[in-house]
């Protein structure tokens, strides 16, 4: 007989404890950009900051670490020069093509 595991003993996935590489960013940004919502970007870029340390984030973004949570958490809609000044921190662009 097999043991039933409650989902409350399940451990929470943290998509950011998953992002090791800049292949692992570049992959997780494309499936987000795919889907089209600028909520789910600015969340999305929240996690990857997160993961590269949102401190450091910060200082190459030239924005503060608490304007960065403001904007990066779900459901925000940052403007584009702050989705913009994060990408080039993270050190990934916008590409578009045909």
């Amino acid at each position: 007989m097999t043991k039933k595991i409650g989902i409350d003993s399940l451990p929470e996935f943290d998509m950011a404890e998953h992002i090791k590489t800049e292949a692992d960013i570049a992959a997780y940004l494309n499936i987000v950009l795919e889907d089209g919502d600028a909520a789910e970007l600015a969340h999305a870029l929240g996690i990857i900051a997160r993961a590269k340390g949102m401190a450091d984030i910060a200082q190459k973004s030239g924005i503060t670490r608490e304007a960065l949570y403001k904007a990066l958490r779900p459901n925000a809609h940052p403007r584009f020069d702050t989705v913009n000044k994060v990408m080039q921190a993270l050190g990934v662009k916008l590409q578009a093509t045909a």
